[in-house]
């Protein structure tokens, strides 16, 4: 029952996504429009010759305010309709209609009680024992101030109507109005009722809402931290959404009377004093409260956390952990998207998670202390607070204070995280290889392969898309997928059976972690994941119903157990070689010509680590890869840079030309072979174009590793520098166990 209550949770969060997507774009127009339109401002750096009044940008400037409070005003209404799509399974162009259908209907009908009781005249006017603030217009229609709950409430119900009777089927005399044309029928008449419901339980449930406000608003400073550490804390769940927007949409985060009009929600209190700031000396820091805290961290504090952990990264691994901390760290100073950031620790480190979620709840305290009251749309990036903190002017917003308290924030996540990083040893990007093994193949990734042949005759209808294929197989197969969807960094998904989940298989796709719940799972790629998430769906679209299932729980532990058993696989050969001669040797030969070395040479530490297994690097001179010894072809990537072999010995390889050559997309390689082939040492695998490969891969040093050694056998490196194709590379040595 809970697991099914966080699937519900996860998609009601990831709906809010869509209609929240719009803030950003009504923020700017209402922050440039208001700014650029406030007296005091064109006097102050005497730019009446450009925005005063009547002049061409003044009217544009007008519109665009007036746009931007259009799209805030009806908030409700957007959300009636996003929740909807969000939610619907399939078809959600008529779940979103209905919605809109439904929302009218049911503040129609509430209008039509409070006539019936009374509370509105003949008139118009609203009875005088009706307490100010409980009715007001929604879209032109008196009704009870239900806020953004109006919208989710027609969302929510909206949604289970439309994905419980989107495929009805009526009797012969009414089948034109089955299927897809009932969802806005049995949604006019359900909430026909849901609003005379309303009613009578609303003003109940606003006393409620009020309450659950006060825990937080009643108790001060304190309320603020609580707030800052839920909301930072749900982040891994995905379930922050849920958590935060009442407080910034509804009268959970309290209400004020702006301009003669009562306001509810953080939110809209701050940009309904953005458009009547030349009437604000300063701006509500109790409204600002449950955001303006979000600058001091994400533009300070955790980027003081990503230089401690580059710092903290091991001398030879520096370049490659500031690469990734560096997009990170912009990612999240820029647009506030903190996701990348923290998901670069919170799985190797959630002892660190735990001191940001409370650095960071502690930030939101600080600011309503300080009187902080910047606003924002979406997150707490650089564009937000240049528009809505230092346009507005330190006097109404005091922006300035963010700058030394964030510089104060940023040398305590620096060097709170670089004490625990080195008191623990916390695998931080460079520190440990963790995030690089999106790029490692093991058995699951062969035995993909080989089901992907078999089913090959029915995707070739269609042109498969590599990374979209290898998701649903790591998600158990189309048939185990029920429902896909996103957010701004996560790809959501619904699946039937949770067991059929396949870690290793989804991390290979560049995710840079997963998170289960139940039968939810959210799989975390960056900003990237609407396209992915897109070409999912197409691809999903295209293949038949599947079902993919290999032993998901065991290779979910293949991973964390992998350095481990390699380890302990090297400690005994080594032991055995101290004690006694090997039983038995099979010699390796290189598959190409150029200069040999050992396996931890290579430039790529997943490889150098031996993660996937030991072997040795050839960095080849020569564009031809031939088969090491007698064996057969087990698989070719789809990207051609990489093959399985197994010897006739028995010997379990890859072959991976080149480091980071998946992204080449096949250019360059010419493969000769294909899977399930038995060839002949020195048999041509495949031909390189060289020349290519070295202008456009990071390196061509092709690791030639065994990948399924036993606890008992040892790799033996035979030549080490230059080498001819077809002569011993390394020996593979087996020892009594």
């Amino acid at each position: 029952m809970k697991d099914k209550i966080f699937g519900v949770l996860q998609r009601v969060g990831r709906s809010f996504m869509l209609p929240i997507a719009i803030l950003p774009v009504a923020g700017l127009l209402l922050g440039l429009g208001s700014s650029f339109t406030n007296t005091t401002t064109i006097e102050t750096y005497g730019l009446q010759w450009l925005l005063g009044d009547k002049t061409i940008l003044h009217a544009l400037l007008v519109i665009m305010n007036a746009v931007g409070s259009a799209i805030f005003d009806n908030l409700p209404l957007i959300f009636a309709v996003g929740v909807a799509i969000g939610m619907a399974k399939k078809e959600k162009e008529v779940s979103a209609l209905s919605a809109v259908i439904a929302y009218f209907v049911m503040n129609v009908s509430i209008n039509a009680m409070l006539k019936i009781s009374g509370k509105i005249l003949a008139d118009g006017s609203i009875a005088k024992d009706v307490l100010d603030g409980t009715i007001t217009s929604v879209c032109g229609i008196q009704s009870l101030q239900m806020g953004v709950f109006g919208g989710i409430i027609v969302g929510l119900g909206v949604a289970a109507l439309h994905n419980r009777f989107y495929k009805i089927e009526l009797p012969n005399a009414l089948s034109f109005f089955g299927g897809t044309r009932f969802v806005p029928i049995i949604s006019t008449v359900a909430y026909l009722f849901v609003g005379i419901i309303m009613y009578f339980i609303w003003p109940t449930v606003q006393n409620g809402i009020y309450a659950l406000g006060g825990v937080v608003t009643g108790t001060g400073y304190f309320g603020t931290l609580l707030f800052g550490i839920i909301k930072r804390a749900l982040i891994p769940f995905g379930l922050h959404h849920v958590f935060y927007m009442p407080f910034w949409q509804t009268a959970v985060g309290g209400t004020m009377e702006v301009a003669g009009h009562m306001v509810e929600g953080g939110q809209n209190i701050f940009f309904a004093q953005l458009a009547d700031s030349a009437n604000i000396a300063h701006f509500s820091a109790g409204a600002t409260r449950y955001f303006s805290g979000e600058f001091i961290f994400m533009i300070f504090g955790l980027p003081g956390a990503a230089l401690a952990m580059y710092k903290c990264a091991k001398p030879e691994k520096k370049k490659q952990a500031g690469s990734l901390l560096l997009s990170a760290t912009l990612a999240c100073m820029f647009t506030g998207i903190t996701e990348p950031l923290e998901f670069s620790f919170l799985f190797v480190a959630p002892a660190l998670f735990a001191v940001q979620v409370v650095l960071a709840g502690s930030a939101y305290m600080i600011a309503h202390i300080l009187n902080i009251a910047v606003g924002l749309t979406f997150s707490g990036g650089l564009l937000d607070f240049f528009l809505f903190g230092i346009l507005q002017g330190n006097e109404k917003t005091s922006w300035m204070l963010v700058i030394p308290v964030g510089i104060v924030y940023f040398l305590l996540y620096y060097f709170i995280f670089s004490f625990l990083i080195k008191k623990f040893d916390f695998k931080t990007p460079g520190r440990e290889d963790d995030d690089t093994e999106t790029k490692l193949y093991t058995k699951a990734d062969v035995n993909a392969r080989k089901a992907a042949k078999d089913t090959k005759a029915s995707d070739d209808k269609a042109t498969v898309d590599e990374l979209s294929q290898t998701i649903s197989r790591g998600l158990g197969g189309k048939a185990n997928i029920s429902d896909v969807d996103c957010c701004a960094t996560r790809l959501r998904i619904t699946v039937i059976d949770p067991d059929k989940v396949n870690d290793v298989l989804l991390k290979s796709t560049g995710a840079s972690g997963v998170v289960h719940k139940g039968q939810g799972v959210q799989i975390i790629y960056g900003p990237r994941v609407t396209v992915i998430k897109s070409d999912l769906e197409d691809y999903l679209a295209s293949v038949t119903e599947e079902h993919f299932e290999d032993d998901a729980a065991e290779n979910n532990t293949a991973s964390a157990s992998k350095t481990k058993d390699s380890t302990t696989s090297s400690d005994k050969a080594q032991d055995s070689d101290v004690e006694s001669e090997p039983t038995s040797t099979v010699i390796i030969s290189s598959p190409m010509t150029g200069i040999a070395a050992d396996l931890s040479t290579a430039p790529d530490e997943a490889f150098a680590g031996k993660m996937m297994g030991d072997g040795a690097v050839v960095t080849p001179e020569e564009g031809v890869v031939v088969a090491p010894e007698d064996g057969t072809v087990l698989f070719v990537f789809d990207t051609k840079h990489a093959l399985g072999f197994t010897t006739d010995s028995g010997i379990g390889m890859i072959i991976h030309v080149g480091i980071d050559t998946v992204k080449l997309e096949g250019k360059g390689f010419d493969v000769q072979v294909e899977a399930g082939c038995h060839v002949n040492k020195g048999d041509v695998l495949m031909k390189l174009d060289l020349d290519y490969l070295k202008a456009n891969a990071p390196s061509v040093t092709t690791p030639v590793i065994c990948t399924e050694l036993k606890d008992n056998q040892k790799i033996r490196l035979i030549t080490d520098g230059p080498i001819k194709a077809g002569e011993p590379l390394y020996a593979v040595d087996t020892y009594e166990k």
